[in-house]
């Protein structure tokens, strides 16, 4: 530890740290206990895809048009406020559930009330890294890097917690797990967290919508952003499709069946973590381009290589246990290049932008792999969307604003070229 931190200093990253993990680990069992819970309820498939339609969509939508509410008020009554609304829509379920008075469409209602919170809360736990990675006097891709391996972790627990929760007790107490985790993340918040200094009560310039397009303006301006979120909206897409349909119909036709799926999925999380922790302690020391670059390559393209070449599971899982070390160094670069460049006074607006257009390609992945499986088979799928990942991965990896950046600062706090004044650019 620096000999000028103290616990006080490193209070604000642990609560956000905290809150963030509680609050994904309820999202991530929530992924695994409404789809199970609606087609034990229904027995219908298409009712299931219905529901997390409904969930999902408003969860992407409610992001960007919280963005100049975020700057207006501050990300922690943001957090604190999506987080208990999400609690009370979950509560309201179950107690519904439990009275005999759950209908379908009530569910899908509170659904989609849980997600328009949701997504606002993510995002405004995003906003709050930088300044409580500053206030622990720490560099900037120690911040990143610890979230990162924060939300690997999330996504690695939800999703098992769900599964023996469900499995043991049903569906239907998961939803009141996850309530508890929100509440658990509303009162960490509230406890630990703070806004960043001068942000709190701000009030931007312009109506409502005028704040929007100042967010979307300097985003359009910033070309390496810009870049990275088309490649965001990109392999997002290519991860789905891949998830989605390409392993399991790969698991299926080379005669591994569906535990391999489970298999390949947490080996890879798994290293990913060990990868986000070690980018967390050493990050700052790293070269941003060439590590964005290796990194997305291991960790995205060698998996497509090895599942259509048909290798044996020992050695395919070995790829994806090295792609997992790969993906865990991109986000903490990632994460630090965007709060770099993106001024204070956006942070809310851009932010919440980018994290929605991530999420825009995800609900077309499964039918753009099925579509590929239709035209050129599974093999020709693999390879097509192997290529693709490649040419989104290294089209911003090109940008020369990468050589200008060099390597992760190594002093904590950050100085930042003054940007324009989007506020009147709008």
């Amino acid at each position: 530890m620096d000999k000028e931190q103290n616990p006080r200093s490193l209070r604000g990253l642990i609560g956000v740290l905290s809150t963030d993990f509680a609050a994904l680990s309820a999202t991530r069992l929530l992924s695994v206990a409404v789809p199970w819970f609606v087609l034990v309820t229904t027995g219908s498939v298409a009712m299931t895809g219905l529901v997390t339609f409904f969930q999902i969509v408003p969860f992407v939508i409610s992001q960007p048009l919280v963005g100049p509410l975020i700057d207006r008020i501050g990300p922690r009554r943001v957090s604190i406020g999506g987080d208990l609304l999400s609690m009370t829509a979950l509560i309201a379920i179950g107690a519904l559930h439990a009275a005999g008075l759950l209908s379908l469409w009530t569910l899908i209602a509170l659904l989609a009330v849980q997600g328009s919170a949701d997504g606002p809360a993510v995002c405004a736990k995003s906003v709050l890294i930088p300044s409580v990675t500053r206030a622990a006097r720490l560099p900037l891709a120690r911040g990143t890097g610890l979230i990162t391996a924060v939300e690997r972790t999330a996504t690695v627990a939800g999703p098992a917690a769900g599964g023996v929760l469900i499995a043991a007790f049903g569906a239907l107490q998961a939803f009141w797990l996850a309530a508890a985790l929100l509440g658990l993340a509303a009162l960490v918040a509230a406890i630990t967290v703070t806004d960043p200094p001068g942000q709190s009560g701000q009030a931007p310039s312009g109506s409502y919508a005028q704040q929007l397009c100042q967010g979307a303006t300097f985003l359009r301006r910033e070309g390496l952003l810009s870049a990275i979120v088309g490649m965001l909206i990109a392999t997002n897409l290519l991860d789905a499709a891949f998830s989605s349909v390409l392993l399991p119909d790969w698991a299926r036709a080379s005669g591994h069946g569906a535990v391999t799926v489970g298999l390949v999925v947490s080996v890879f999380a798994a290293t990913s973590v060990v990868a986000a922790v070690v980018a967390a302690r050493f990050g700052e020391r790293l070269p941003r381009q060439a590590t964005y670059m290796l990194g997305f390559v291991i960790g995205g393209v060698p998996r497509f290589i090895v599942m259509a070449l048909g290798v044996p599971l020992g050695l395919t899982l070995a790829v994806f246990a090295i792609g997992g070390l790969g993906s865990g160094f991109i986000n903490p670069i990632i994460g630090a290049v965007t709060y770099e460049r993106i001024p204070a006074h956006l942070l809310g607006r851009v932010r919440t932008l980018i994290e929605a257009l991530s999420w825009a390609g995800i609900p077309f992945g499964g039918l753009f792999a099925a579509a590929l499986i239709g035209l050129s088979g599974l093999t020709g799928a693999l390879a097509i969307v192997g290529g693709c990942y490649l040419v989104a991965i290294v089209v911003p990896g090109l940008r020369p604003e990468w050589s200008q950046m060099g390597k992760v600062p190594s002093q904590p706090d950050v100085t930042v070229p003054a940007a324009p004044d989007y506020e009147e650019a709008a």
